[in-house]
């Protein structure tokens, strides 16, 4: 079994980037961030033509997150059990055969001590009671998705000159911490211990073409999984096309 988490930067933008890395790297399984749409105008048809099923938790303009399943989705949630109804869509939860999927979209921050930096560390705070409340470390479980940190050094191209800063700044790296206590284990790390692998890079100053980015899309396994888990990558294929997203697919492979 294929998993997937890809932080898209609008579905409506990306769709054709998708359906091909889809019919070249098939997985059961793809999780989206930022699909800037809408529930409605969501393209549920192209990808039911593709094999997938889509179960999708979306706005305009913003935020915005969907699973793509070769298997249809079980006891699906969307955003947090005690959201306001016109909070971000940053959540959702589905069942795909036995293992459970969060996928999530954790706010940016946008700057370190602001009230986005703040309402994002109050996020991770509430995403970590609700795995508290809602999920099983000892069951098979996906936590993925775009986390906007990068955990340790080797996750950053320039520790330095990143230090303090949103996506690497202690308090981030420690809410993030927090989370992965839970019960989680790095499924990338698994299989690659080295520095220089990064899953984002800045549209600005040529970062892609100087590999000079960060390890923010993660996805991290339980227990159960980890003993499963063959292989894992970040494919940068897709972020070297024309007009792509900034952030490419993280894969994970899992044993039957």
């Amino acid at each position: 079994m294929k998993v997937a988490t890809w932080n898209v930067n609008s579905i409506t933008v990306r769709l054709p980037q998708v359906l091909d890395w889809l019919a070249a790297n098939p997985v059961d399984v793809l999780c989206l961030q930022e699909t800037k749409c809408p529930d409605n105008r969501f393209p549920t048809a192209e990808f039911r033509k593709a094999g997938y099923f889509a179960e999708v938790y979306g706005q305009p303009t913003y935020n915005g997150v969907a699973i793509l399943s070769t298997t249809s989705c079980r006891d699906v949630q969307r955003g947090f059990p005690d959201d306001e109804a016109d909070a971000p869509r940053r959540l959702i939860v589905a069942t795909v055969g036995s293992i459970r999927i969060v996928d999530v979209y954790i706010p940016n921050g946008s700057e370190v001590g602001s009230d986005k930096f703040r309402y994002k560390l109050e996020w991770m705070k509430r995403l970590r009671r609700y795995l508290d409340e809602e999920c099983d470390p000892q069951q098979p479980l996906v936590l993925c998705g775009d986390f906007n940190v990068a955990p340790e050094d080797r996750d950053v191209h320039d520790p330095a000159l990143w230090e303090g800063k949103v996506l690497f700044s202690q308090p981030e790296k420690e809410a993030l911490k927090l989370i992965e206590q839970w019960g989680f284990f790095d499924a990338f790390r698994l299989h690659h211990s080295e520095p220089g692998f990064y899953s984002w890079w800045d549209y600005r100053g040529n970062r892609f073409r100087r590999n000079q980015g960060l390890r923010i899309d993660h996805l991290w396994v339980t227990e159960p999984l980890k003993a499963k888990c063959t292989a894992a990558w970040i494919d940068k294929a897709p972020r070297a096309l024309e007009r792509p997203s900034d952030h490419a697919p993280v894969v994970a492979e899992f044993a039957a």
